[in-house]
Formats: C-alpha cells, sequence, structure tokens
C-alpha cells in the first residue's frame, strides 16, 4: 500500500514531463507504423527510421551541411529581429504617446503592413543583393509590425491614474513620462509582440532562403528546398523537425530570461 502511495505521489510530481513524453513516444509509434505498414513510400511520408538515417548523413555524412544551415540561418534571424526591436519599440512609443503624430503616419503604416513580407523579396534582393541582409530585411518586415502594434497598444492603455500620479511625482516632461510610467506600464506588452515577432520572423525565415534571399550555400530553409528538389524527403523532414526544435528552443529562453528574469514582477502580481 505504501509502494502505491509513493508511486501517487511520484507520478504527480513528475507528471508534467511524463505525459508530453509519453505522447511524443506515442506519435512517432503511429508516424512509424502509418509510413511503414500503410503508405509505404518514402517520397510521400518518411518513416521515422528513414528520418534517423538522414539525421546521420546530413550532420555527419561527408555532404552534411547541417550545422553551417543552422548558424547561418541563425545570423539572417537575429539580423531581422534586431532591427525589427530598433524600428519596432521606438515607432509604436512614438505614436502611441503623440497623438499628432499617429494621426499623420498610421495610414502609412496600414497600406504596409497588410503586404506579405515574401512579397517584399524582389525588392530585398535589389536593394541588398544575395546577401545576408536580404534575409534579414525579410525577416524584418515579418518581425517589426507585432513589437510596433503591441508596443502602441501598451502606451495607448497605460491607465491614466499612473500618469497623473507621475505628474504629481515630479515627471512633468513627455521624456520623464515615458521613461518611468509609461515604459514600465507597457513593459509586458511589448515583451509579447517580441515574442509573437520571433515565431512570425522564424517562419519568414524560411520563405526568405527558399525564394533566394540570403545567397550562399548555407541556410535551413534553403537545403530544405534542395533536398525536396533531390526528392530526398527524409532529409526535408529532417529540416522541418529541427526549424520547429530551434524554434521551440527560442521562445523558451527568452521566455525564462525575459519573463521570469525582467517581469518576474508582474508574473507575481498576475
Amino acid at each position: 500500500m505504501q509502494a502505491l502511495t509513493m508511486t501517487k505521489i511520484s507520478y504527480t510530481k513528475y507528471k508534467k514531463y511524463i505525459l508530453p513524453i509519453a505522447a511524443v513516444i506515442a506519435a512517432i509509434i503511429l508516424w512509424q507504423i502509418v509510413a511503414e505498414f500503410w503508405v509505404n513510400d518514402a517520397f510521400i511520408l518518411p518513416s521515422f527510421t528513414d528520418v534517423l538515417d538522414a539525421l546521420y548523413k546530413v550532420t555527419f555524412g561527408p555532404n552534411g551541411t547541417l550545422f553551417p544551415d543552422i548558424y547561418k540561418s541563425l545570423i539572417h534571424f537575429a539580423i531581422g529581429v534586431t532591427a525589427a526591436v530598433i524600428v519596432g519599440i521606438p515607432l509604436g512609443i512614438a505614436m502611441g504617446w503623440f497623438r499628432d503624430l499617429d494621426t499623420a503616419i498610421n495610414p502609412i503604416i496600414e497600406i504596409i503592413r497588410p503586404i506579405p513580407p515574401l512579397a517584399w523579396i524582389p525588392f530585398a534582393i535589389i536593394w541588398f543583393g544575395l546577401t545576408d541582409a536580404s534575409a534579414g530585411f525579410i525577416i524584418f518586415i515579418g518581425a517589426v509590425f507585432p513589437i510596433f502594434i503591441n508596443t502602441y497598444t501598451g502606451f495607448r492603455n497605460v491607465p491614466r491614474i499612473f500618469i497623473e500620479a507621475g505628474k504629481v511625482l515630479g515627471c512633468t516632461g513627455n521624456f520623464s513620462l515615458i521613461r518611468r510610467v509609461a515604459f514600465p506600464s507597457s513593459l509586458p506588452s511589448i515583451v509579447s509582440g517580441i515574442r509573437i515577432s520571433m515565431g512570425i520572423g522564424w517562419m519568414c525565415l524560411v520563405g526568405a532562403e527558399i525564394f533566394g534571399a540570403g545567397g550562399g550555400k548555407y541556410g535551413l530553409g534553403k537545403n530544405l528546398w534542395t533536398y525536396y528538389n533531390l526528392h530526398q524527403m527524409p532529409s526535408v523532414v529532417v529540416y522541418m523537425i529541427v526549424l520547429g526544435l530551434i524554434g521551440l528552443t527560442i521562445d523558451l529562453v527568452f521566455r525564462y530570461f525575459v519573463n521570469r528574469q525582467a517581469l518576474g514582477w508582474w508574473e507575481e502580481g498576475v
């Protein structure tokens, strides 16, 4: 009886780890069965074992380029997201705080914002050539608007009582109010915008590299498409899974270092 009780306690303690692992294992088993015994065509649906074999080849094989591809794609991603943060946050602050500026610039933003990021690829290549900057520009286009919109919304929604309290405590100018009142109040919204923008930027990365922005012979999107043209679908699946795992890792790292470290005060209050 005591052993059963201890087992239940252990399960409850580690349930958040056991359940996801069990779900992943079940999905892999189902995937292997369907691919091996039902589809039986690696071009239509590679099996899990086919993908494992392809993973070894693209990582350690003589023509394997997985690690250089990851490195190149992370450079493209860093360029785009960094530029989006540098542009999106100040623009959102300016338009969210100064109503006249918002009235003047908002029509331009609303015309540009619905244009799909991939539609900018021809101009990215013309302006920047087949360089890292051209891929970074496409990622920037996809990532900048979520940051801008969340920053803008955060500043527009600063409670009036916070502003009045700031004025009473000596924040008389716009710069002082933005720095000491509006920005801290809007920070959770800004952080959410950055997190959303990184997910969108990571998706734009694949499209940019597939269509040639970035140039060179490396990049996850570029060689994913290369393996498709070679009809090596297990390698395509490897690159798809790697893209998903890297995207998940980026999100988890961001949430840990920003949400928990920089916004710990906010999480404790909600």
